[in-house]
């Protein structure tokens, strides 16, 4: 006999419940939504699907990162290095400067070469050192292994950075990947293209210089408040990005927008040691090769609390405060393809995407209805709350409906009834060899379940591969994919065994397919 515990009873009809109910909120308009999130409690159904690029519209955005910037400063960073070592270790050298990836060194003692050599193999990591046959010119230059793994850094680097830049304006599910060896795409539902290359583009590279007095080993770079004019700074900060706590726009004392910013425990340490050392001198703040701010340190400044101005109006201080939290690019990125998708072209899609899941379950329905009779017809309310279910796990999940996730959900309702045609068949089967209807529907429930089984795990899995070795679209069908094959095996073997089975209980039938 059919047996099923209070406890299953009363659990499937409390999922049917909390599936409906989640479901629910992605059927009411925008209005409604935001009525119900402003007045009802938090743990109150809210969450609505999140809707991809392709269906709500939003900018496409395709970068190329500028790998050369962050080698051309590894190549100055050696050349320092290597002169500050060879001035402490009293080598003479009469000439010194970059390579492509390296550094070259021309001695004035070849006696003095191999203590040059081992200075230049301490540079860093697998450094190749090669020498001229008069032992005089020396060049080191970056292993094969060592560069891609700086390149390979350096896109991840940039691609954390953006990722915090896109939270920090507030959107949601953003697509952002890597593509090829020097490349990332972005994907943002529902920004605006030119937002983004404002906030995603700009390096934001903070520093913090003494100036230079003589010139001698500076560099000199612009002001952004006097066009035309140019300072030398030190080449060395002495305070860096890295170093920031917090950055939030504010305003200062006479009323103009400033940055106000608070340094970590190792920054304030040597900021306050650098500006106790430097009372009564200038020194410069940098952001992206341009000087905005050259104040005088009056006294020294050991709280780790600061401020930045530079002329700024409320949006770029804003916009400062934002990129600087968010930390500066290892290197510069520059749009090499851009695109704008328009909601309406994502009106279009969900259009025919509702036409074709519904054309799709009415075919589903008729034809259940149609061959199984009564039984087809609870298999066709296993279906809706089926997909009520999936709207509600992908609702709390807050996933990212796609144009190819609506494919999966229209294949997920041509697969649901697979396993209520396998259990009805099974079951006109034990009919057949004069089995009781009681009978035959427990035989039909438990000896199709090792083949349902089989057929949803190997389904699964499939979806899981396409899920964590796929991108994007990939990703959308493999997981509205997934979910819905758990739901209509929960549907196909809970639900509708749970209607048969009051069914039984209330009409005693006996006759219960057409053999």
């Amino acid at each position: 006999m059919i047996q099923i515990p209070r406890w299953k009873f009363i659990l499937v009809l409390v999922t049917c419940f909390l599936g409906i109910a989640y479901s629910l909120p992605n059927l009411m308009s925008v209005d409604s939504q935001n009525w119900v999130k402003t007045n009802l409690p938090g743990w109150m159904p809210n969450k609505t699907i999140n809707l991809g690029l392709d269906l709500r519209g939003g900018a496409h955005l395709l970068y190329q990162v500028d790998i050369g910037v962050v080698f051309k400063e590894r190549e100055d960073m050696l050349v320092q290095d290597a002169r500050t070592s060879m001035r402490e270790e009293k080598i003479g050298y009469s000439r010194i400067g970059t390579l492509d990836k390296g550094m070259r060194v021309v001695l004035r003692d070849a006696a003095q070469g191999e203590a040059a050599r081992k200075i230049l193999r301490n540079l860093g990591q697998d450094m190749v050192v090669t020498s001229a046959a008069d032992g005089m010119t020396l060049e080191a230059r970056l292993s094969d292994i060592e560069v891609q793994t700086i390149v390979n850094q350096t896109i991840e680097q940039s691609i954390e950075i953006v990722r915090r830049r896109v939270d920090e304006l507030g959107t949601t599910e953003p697509s952002i990947a890597r593509q090829g060896d020097d490349r990332i795409l972005l994907q943002v539902p529902g920004a605006n293209a030119e937002d983004l290359k404002r906030i995603v583009g700009t390096t934001a590279k903070l520093t913090f210089h003494l100036l230079s007095d003589s010139g001698v080993g500076g560099k000199r770079l612009p002001m952004v408040d006097e066009p035309g004019r140019d300072i030398s700074i030190e080449r060395r900060a002495m305070i860096t990005g890295e170093m920031l706590d917090t950055a939030a726009p504010s305003f200062g004392q006479s009323g103009e927008a400033v940055v106000s910013f608070r340094l970590n425990g190792v920054g304030a340490r040597r900021f306050c040691k650098v500006s106790t050392d430097n009372v009564g001198k200038p020194f410069a703040i940098v952001l992206d090769d341009a000087v905005i701010s050259a104040p005088v340190i009056r006294e020294p400044i050991c709280g780790g609390n600061g401020q930045i101005s530079g002329g700024f109006d409320v949006q770029a201080a804003n916009d400062l405060a934002l990129l600087l939290r968010a930390g500066a690019l290892p290197a510069p990125l520059s749009v090499i393809e851009e695109r704008t998708v328009g909601p309406s072209l994502g009106a279009d899609s969900i259009a025919s995407g509702q036409v074709a899941a519904l054309i799709g379950m009415a075919l589903v329905l008729v034809f259940m209805a149609g061959s199984y009779g009564l039984f087809g017809l609870m298999a066709n309310v296993a279906l809706l709350v089926n997909v009520a279910l999936i709207f509600g796990i992908l609702s709390v999940m807050q996933a990212t409906l796609t144009l190819p996730g609506i494919a999966g959900i229209v294949l997920t309702i041509g697969m649901a009834v697979d396993a209520n045609v396998l259990i009805f068949e099974r079951i006109r089967e034990e009919l057949r060899e004069g089995r009781s209807p009681m009978s035959a529907i427990d035989a039909g429930y438990s000896r199709a379940m090792a083949t349902i089984i089989d057929s949803n795990l190997t389904t699964l899995i499939a979806a899981i591969i396409l899920f964590s070795f796929g991108t994007g679209p990939i990703k959308g069908f493999a997981v509205t994919l997934g979910v819905g094959i758990m739901t209509s095996f929960f549907a196909a073997i809970m639900i509708t065994r749970v209607m048969v089975v009051t069914w039984l209980r209330k009409a005693k039938p006996t006759n219960v397919l057409p053999v």
